[in-house]
């Protein structure tokens, strides 16, 4: 989203050198080329929203490290360069394709709850609190999982010691970014939020200003919370100074005495930091067009809601469709799988989610004949049970989606073995809770907002109410395709609940439609998620589809930006692909380690 201070080539080299011996050195080298959304060659590619975070990643993968190690540093980077969406205070969901076993595994590194949390988490004398009081306080925060998901993945997969992989980002926390007009603008839409906490205005607002385009951006209280990680691990974040610091910002959020604002407290305890775990858990899976697609099983919702959307498309050739017909469809299988997801996904270790009913063709195909090609459903629509699937059947009453941050960010990379990593992180909303924890340069997540105040639909069995230790639903969906055992392709998204949608849209456009990967990400979207009208970009707004669509009962409103893909495709001959957006959050960044 931003241009480098540093320059490629020496970042390049910086980086290779940092992996390989540790040593820092300060950025020299030319200037950076424009951001590039498609790279093809040999050796590896990566995938993400910022030049600096995929070319850590490349040195990474140049200097011998596999797709896992490439995939934290990258990580650590963006928690530098993009930390309004994803760092060290948040969590996401790692998804992992082993090409020596031609199995996927996956890591829940989803954010919990405090062991106090009860249902009425976010109510007051019977009522929930305003979604903006929730976002900015102690409240909203969760423990964080991103520290943990490193080392869980690392522990399995990986080949470099963490230290290593932490020692590029910590060099451009250092040494600085240069600052563009999107992290202006995003600075400018939080500014009043981050005045109120004088950590977050004095590294985010230098001099009580915001940031100037062309500027650069250090941030050393992350470089030195980096080192400090890099020497005594991730358990740093869960026991000891860092994780007081945290518990200290949460209980006690640290507003200025003269602001206003109303920022609720949370009651996060060191012994919450302590016991939080990982998950390491197998992933959803389902069969569509003879491909077999992978995905994040619950506490996310995206497998599971791709994965039953893909299920009702597989009896309709889409590619014989016209455009019309194809959205129609697409938009109605988005409508009835968010239904279902509403009714029956939460966190399993409280919820009985029935993840396999949902996966099943059979259910799928109980929902599919709900589609008419002639006219749209009406939302909110109703679920239907997929343990006992009814077909054309719906329930008595439907609940609409309820609100998440649409901001998160997603990275792609694959290895010269074949491995692959889909991995989707967060703080939720678009810089978090606006806390910054003091003297760490980090901002604190909001995750627990993902969480229903409430329950969505008086009647209607919820199961995404807080709870103690409970996981929030989330709507992240870091999918790999394989055919035959090997990797076909690999994608995911921000975006909140739109995650789901862009998704699946991505992989119809290219495995149905035929569009070339990065044209897949690019194509305008539509967004439908159970609700009254469907969200449609510009391109689609614009378009006389609009009418043809709204002859068919659909209702529309505009939405400027849906999602920013990343994404990588194994060629026939062996090369990699690596694609991302040309344009949404100011374009992202594909490499390859030999272009080619």
């Amino acid at each position: 989203m931003r241009r480098p201070a540093a320059r490629p080539l020496a970042l390049f080299a910086l980086a290779g050198a940092l992996v390989s011996t540790g040593a820092a050195a300060p950025p020299t080298g030319a200037p950076l080329p424009p951001k590039v959304p498609e790279a093809v060659g040999w050796g590896g590619a990566v995938a993400s929203v910022d030049p600096d975070a995929s070319a850590v990643g490349i040195s990474v993968l140049r200097s011998g490290g596999n797709a896992v190690d490439a995939a934290v540093a990258t990580a650590a980077a963006l928690g530098v360069t993009e930390p309004y969406s994803a760092g060290i205070g948040g969590g996401g969901y790692f998804v992992y394709y082993d090409a020596k076993s031609r199995t996927v595994h996956t890591v829940d590194g989803r954010e919990t709850a405090p062991a106090s949390a009860t249902a009425t988490l976010f109510q007051e004398n019977g009522v929930p609190v305003p979604f903006a009081e929730g976002q900015t306080s102690g409240r909203g925060v969760g423990v964080p999982g991103t520290p943990a998901t490193w080392r869980t993945a690392l522990d399995a997969w990986g080949s470099r010691r963490l230290a290593t992989l932490l020692k590029p980002a910590e060099q451009l926390a250092r040494n600085g970014f240069t600052v563009d007009e999107t992290f202006r603008a995003q600075t400018k839409d939080n500014e009043a939020r981050f005045r109120d906490f004088p950590a977050t205005r004095e590294l985010f607002l230098p001099g009580g200003a915001l940031p100037v385009v062309g500027s650069t951006f250090k941030n050393p209280d992350l470089a030195d919370t980096y080192a400090e990680i890099a020497r005594k691990g991730t358990r740093a974040v869960y026991r000891g100074p860092i994780a007081e610091d945290i518990v200290r910002a949460v209980r006690k959020p640290p507003k200025d005495p003269a602001a206003t604002r109303n920022v609720r407290p949370g009651d996060l305890t060191a012994r919450d930091l302590t016991e939080y775990r990982t998950k390491r858990q197998a992933p959803t899976h389902v069969r569509y067009r003879d491909l077999d697609v992978y995905g994040m099983a619950p506490s996310s919702s995206g497998g599971t809601t791709v994965g039953e959307a893909l299920n009702i498309l597989e009896g309709t050739d889409l590619s014989r469709h016209g455009e019309v017909q194809y959205l129609h469809r697409f938009i109605e299988a988005s409508r009835i799988s968010f239904a279902d997801r509403g009714r029956w996904v939460g966190d399993p270790a409280f919820q009985n989610v029935p993840t396999g009913g949902l996966l099943s063709q059979r259910f799928a195909d109980s929902r599919a004949c709900l589609i008419n090609p002639e006219r749209t459903l009406t939302s909110p629509l109703a679920p239907a049970d997929p343990l006992k699937p009814v077909p054309c059947t719906v329930g008595a009453k439907g609940a609409p989606t309820t609100y998440e941050g649409e901001n998160t960010t997603h990275l792609t990379v694959a290895d010269r073995w074949g491995n692959v990593v889909a991995y989707t992180l967060t703080i939720e909303s678009t810089g978090g809770s606006a806390i910054t924890v003091p003297g760490r340069g980090f901002l604190l997540n909001n995750e627990l907002t993902d969480f229903s105040f409430a329950p969505a639909f008086p009647g209607v069995p919820d199961p995404n109410l807080p709870g103690p230790g409970k996981r929030p639903r989330s709507s992240m969906s870091p999918t790999i395709v394989l055919s035959g055992g090997r990797p076909v392709l690999a994608v995911g998204s921000p975006g909140g609940a739109t995650i789901i949608t862009t998704v699946l849209q991505t992989l119809t456009g290219h495995l149905d439609r035929g569009l070339p990967l990065v044209d897949a990400i690019a194509a305008p979207r539509a967004s439908q998620r159970n609700q009254a009208s469907t969200e449609l970009e510009p391109g689609l707004w614009n378009s006389p589809l609009r009418a043809e669509l709204e002859a068919l009962g659909h209702t529309f409103r505009l939405n400027p930006e849906i999602g920013a893909a990343t994404g990588v495709q194994r060629l026939p001959d062996g090369r990699w692909l690596a694609a991302a957006e040309r344009t949404r959050r100011g374009g992202g960044s594909a490499m390859v380690v030999r272009p080619g």
